[in-house]
Protein backbone atom coordinates (compact mmCIF):
# COMPACT_ATOMS: atom_id res chain seq x y z
CA UNK A 1 0.00 0.00 0.00
CA UNK A 2 0.78 3.50 -0.64
CA UNK A 3 0.62 4.32 2.83
CA UNK A 4 3.71 1.84 3.86
CA UNK A 5 5.89 4.69 1.61
CA UNK A 6 5.27 7.46 4.20
CA UNK A 7 6.83 5.85 7.69
CA UNK A 8 7.74 8.24 10.41
CA UNK A 9 11.53 8.12 9.36
CA UNK A 10 10.44 9.49 5.83
CA UNK A 11 8.01 12.28 7.29
CA UNK A 12 10.89 13.30 9.50
CA UNK A 13 13.21 13.76 6.86
CA UNK A 14 11.09 15.51 4.67
CA UNK A 15 10.10 17.90 7.54
CA UNK A 16 13.75 18.80 8.40
CA UNK A 17 15.55 19.53 5.19
CA UNK A 18 19.39 20.13 6.21
CA UNK A 19 21.20 23.49 4.44
CA UNK A 20 18.17 24.28 2.79
CA UNK A 21 18.67 27.81 0.95
CA UNK A 22 21.34 28.83 -1.35
CA UNK A 23 25.04 29.54 -0.87
CA UNK A 24 26.41 33.57 -1.83
CA UNK A 25 28.83 32.32 -3.78
CA UNK A 26 28.78 28.50 -5.09
CA UNK A 27 30.94 27.30 -7.55
CA UNK A 28 28.94 24.56 -9.01
CA UNK A 29 25.29 25.08 -9.35
CA UNK A 30 22.52 22.66 -10.84
CA UNK A 31 18.64 21.82 -11.13
CA UNK A 32 17.11 19.09 -11.78
CA UNK A 33 13.12 18.86 -12.59
CA UNK A 34 11.31 15.21 -12.27
CA UNK A 35 8.94 15.36 -15.44
CA UNK A 36 6.10 13.64 -14.41
CA UNK A 37 5.24 14.95 -11.00
CA UNK A 38 7.30 18.44 -11.24
CA UNK A 39 9.73 17.55 -8.13
CA UNK A 40 12.51 20.23 -8.40
CA UNK A 41 15.88 20.54 -6.32
CA UNK A 42 18.14 23.60 -7.07
CA UNK A 43 21.57 22.69 -5.38
CA UNK A 44 24.51 24.71 -4.71
CA UNK A 45 28.27 23.40 -3.66
CA UNK A 46 31.66 25.03 -2.83
CA UNK A 47 34.49 22.46 -2.77
CA UNK A 48 37.76 21.83 -0.48
CA UNK A 49 41.34 21.45 -2.33
CA UNK A 50 40.46 17.66 -2.31
CA UNK A 51 37.22 18.17 -4.58
CA UNK A 52 35.57 16.88 -1.84
CA UNK A 53 32.06 19.48 -0.52
CA UNK A 54 33.09 22.28 1.85
CA UNK A 55 29.39 23.78 1.62
CA UNK A 56 26.28 23.11 0.25
CA UNK A 57 22.67 24.15 -0.01
CA UNK A 58 19.30 23.32 -1.47
CA UNK A 59 16.31 24.61 -2.25
CA UNK A 60 13.85 21.39 -3.02
CA UNK A 61 10.08 21.43 -3.93
CA UNK A 62 9.17 18.05 -4.01
CA UNK A 63 6.63 15.12 -2.53
CA UNK A 64 7.57 13.46 0.96
CA UNK A 65 9.98 11.08 -0.88
CA UNK A 66 11.82 13.61 -2.71
CA UNK A 67 12.35 15.55 0.26
CA UNK A 68 13.03 12.92 2.38
CA UNK A 69 15.65 11.55 -0.31
CA UNK A 70 17.04 15.78 0.29
CA UNK A 71 17.18 15.39 3.47
CA UNK A 72 19.46 12.32 3.70
CA UNK A 73 21.73 13.77 1.22
CA UNK A 74 21.30 16.68 3.19
CA UNK A 75 22.46 15.08 6.22
CA UNK A 76 25.73 13.09 4.73
CA UNK A 77 26.85 15.58 1.96
CA UNK A 78 29.35 17.69 3.71
CA UNK A 79 32.97 15.88 2.99
CA UNK A 80 32.10 14.03 0.15
CA UNK A 81 33.61 13.59 -2.93
CA UNK A 82 32.06 13.31 -6.44
CA UNK A 83 33.09 9.24 -6.92
CA UNK A 84 30.93 8.97 -3.44
CA UNK A 85 28.01 10.97 -4.85
CA UNK A 86 28.46 9.27 -7.92
CA UNK A 87 28.41 5.96 -6.31
CA UNK A 88 25.37 6.73 -3.91
CA UNK A 89 23.22 7.49 -7.19
CA UNK A 90 24.10 4.46 -9.19
CA UNK A 91 23.36 2.31 -6.30
CA UNK A 92 20.02 4.16 -5.66
CA UNK A 93 18.92 3.91 -9.15
CA UNK A 94 20.12 0.27 -8.78
CA UNK A 95 17.69 -0.18 -5.97
CA UNK A 96 14.93 1.69 -7.23
CA UNK A 97 14.73 -0.41 -10.70
CA UNK A 98 16.77 -3.50 -10.46
CA UNK A 99 16.77 -5.04 -6.55
CA UNK A 100 19.78 -3.75 -5.15
CA UNK A 101 20.36 -3.44 -1.79
CA UNK A 102 20.87 0.95 -2.14
CA UNK A 103 23.99 2.79 -1.54
CA UNK A 104 26.74 2.04 1.06
CA UNK A 105 28.81 4.46 3.26
CA UNK A 106 28.00 7.68 3.93
CA UNK A 107 24.52 7.71 1.77
CA UNK A 108 23.26 4.26 3.46
CA UNK A 109 20.58 6.40 5.09
CA UNK A 110 18.73 6.71 1.64
CA UNK A 111 18.14 2.83 1.76
CA UNK A 112 14.92 4.25 3.69
CA UNK A 113 13.57 4.36 0.23
CA UNK A 114 13.48 0.96 -0.65
CA UNK A 115 10.01 0.84 -1.09
CA UNK A 116 9.96 3.35 -3.62
CA UNK A 117 10.82 0.47 -6.12
CA UNK A 118 7.12 -0.53 -6.06
CA UNK A 119 6.12 2.72 -7.55
CA UNK A 120 7.83 3.31 -10.68
CA UNK A 121 5.93 7.01 -10.83
CA UNK A 122 8.13 8.00 -7.70
CA UNK A 123 10.95 7.07 -8.61
CA UNK A 124 12.36 10.34 -10.15
CA UNK A 125 11.30 12.63 -7.75
CA UNK A 126 13.17 10.57 -5.30
CA UNK A 127 16.29 10.83 -7.31
CA UNK A 128 15.85 14.51 -8.50
CA UNK A 129 17.95 15.87 -5.16
CA UNK A 130 20.86 13.28 -5.45
CA UNK A 131 21.05 14.14 -9.10
CA UNK A 132 20.84 18.01 -8.96
CA UNK A 133 23.92 17.41 -6.45
CA UNK A 134 25.82 15.23 -9.02
CA UNK A 135 25.34 18.21 -11.30
CA UNK A 136 26.64 20.97 -9.12
CA UNK A 137 29.56 18.68 -8.29
CA UNK A 138 30.86 17.76 -11.86
CA UNK A 139 30.56 21.75 -12.63
CA UNK A 140 32.41 22.80 -9.48
CA UNK A 141 35.25 20.37 -10.15
CA UNK A 142 35.14 21.68 -13.71
CA UNK A 143 35.58 25.15 -12.76
CA UNK A 144 38.75 23.87 -10.01
CA UNK A 145 40.43 22.18 -13.23
CA UNK A 146 40.16 25.01 -15.28
CA UNK A 147 41.16 27.38 -12.15
CA UNK A 148 44.33 24.85 -11.70
CA UNK A 149 45.34 24.86 -15.53
CA UNK A 150 44.96 28.86 -15.39
CA UNK A 151 47.02 28.96 -12.58
CA UNK A 152 49.70 26.72 -13.83
CA UNK A 153 49.41 28.22 -17.81
CA UNK A 154 50.38 32.04 -15.65
CA UNK A 155 52.96 30.58 -13.92
CA UNK A 156 54.63 29.13 -16.96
Amino acid sequence: MIDDLYSARILSLAANLPHSGRLAAPEGTAERVAKLCGSKAIVDVTLDDEGRIKDFAQTVKACALGQAAAGVVGESILGASASEILEARDAMLAMLKSGGEGPEGRFEGLRVLKQVTDYPARHASTMVALEATLDAVDQALAKHHSDTRTRLAGAA
